[in-house]
């Protein structure tokens, strides 16, 4: 199947990241190499991107469209690992220019029939995005306790029938185990009242979203991983992070925000005692979102958002 992905608030990333020609710069999450092209497009010869995936079909077809780059390369893994890349590349703290992250699932990655990230159709219940990783939807929704299973669709879903849900997947595994997405979706909709799917979006959008997010641990690599690119950047580089939902979104602001303010002193002390300084500014105060013309032109967009530091010391 062709990789395809539409990359989302293109153009407005790639200034963002305020791109020196001979600079160093990461592409953490590659997909079809829509970012990178255009990064590699600004780049002199002496200038190098790099790209991470951990999903293979990724790193084939970007590897396929980017070969007449001769300064870009790739590797296959989690953006989460970006310290030991940059180290098994020689590329030093304090060398490199800039970070590009777009969170989230490709469209790829929903549109292949056989991977299971989509409530649409019929496929195995997996959702890996790396197919080699050891934890799949299908070991989520059978193994998982009823208590566990709740908070995930609870929390990573925002889900108000979470309990409901949990409690119907348990009773159906019982009879036999749920491995399909279809078998998955009509649980679902048992489970959430026939009042409340009548409005709103796909009953099973929340709780897919959910499961997903655990099996990739989608949330919680997010705060390290931008921690050690804001160590790893020189002075004037830039992390531009896209994200697609609000846990995401706020996951990112949050850690932008202690970057910038990073005192840990109580509020009652008049001035700073714990020497902590400010490694970074926050560039966009509030976040960057599509036009309407890219929402109609890719609904996918509609929800993204773009934000953006610059390293200062």
């Amino acid at each position: 199947m062709e990789f395809k992905h539409v990359s989302v608030l293109l153009h407005e990333s790639i200034e963002g990241l305020n791109i020196d020609p001979d600079g160093i710069y990461f592409d953490c999450t590659l997909g079809g190499g829509g970012h990178s092209e255009e990064i590699l497009k600004k780049l002199s010869p002496k200038g190098r991107l790099i790209g991470i995936d951990q999903d293979a079909d990724a790193i084939e077809a970007a590897s396929k469209r980017l070969e007449k780059y001769d300064n870009f390369s790739c590797v296959k893994s989690n953006f989460s690992n970006i310290g030991s890349v940059a180290e098994s590349l020689r590329v030093l703290p304090g060398e490199i220019n800039g970070f590009m992250l777009d969170l989230g699932v490709s469209s790829h990655q929903f549109d292949d029939s056989g991977r299971g990230f989509s409530y649409h159709g019929n496929a195995p219940l997996d959702m890996r995005m790396d197919v080699a990783a050891p934890l799949s939807a299908a070991d989520v929704v059978n193994t998982y306790s009823k208590e566990e299973l709740t908070r995930i669709i609870k929390e990573y879903g925002e889900e108000n029938w979470a309990a409901r849900i949990a409690d119907f997947i348990v009773a159906q595994r019982k009879e036999k185990p749920i491995l399909t997405t279809e078998e998955l979706v009509e649980v679902i909709k048992k489970a959430v009242p026939k009042g409340a799917r009548r409005d709103g979006p796909h009953p099973a959008r929340r709780t897919f979203q959910a499961i997903r997010i655990e099996v990739n641990n989608e949330l919680g690599i997010i705060e390290d991983s931008l921690n050690t690119m804001a160590s790893l950047l020189k002075k004037g580089g830039r992390i531009c992070v896209i994200t697609f939902h609000s846990l995401e979104d706020r996951i990112v602001k949050n850690t932008f925000k202690k970057l910038q303010d990073p005192c840990i002193c109580p509020r009652e002390f008049p001035v700073c005692m714990c020497g902590r300084e400010s490694s970074v500014k926050i560039i966009t105060k509030k976040p960057i979102i599509p036009s309407q013309s890219e929402i109609e032109a890719n609904n996918r967009a509609r929800s993204a958002k773009l934000r953006i530091v610059e390293k200062i010391i």
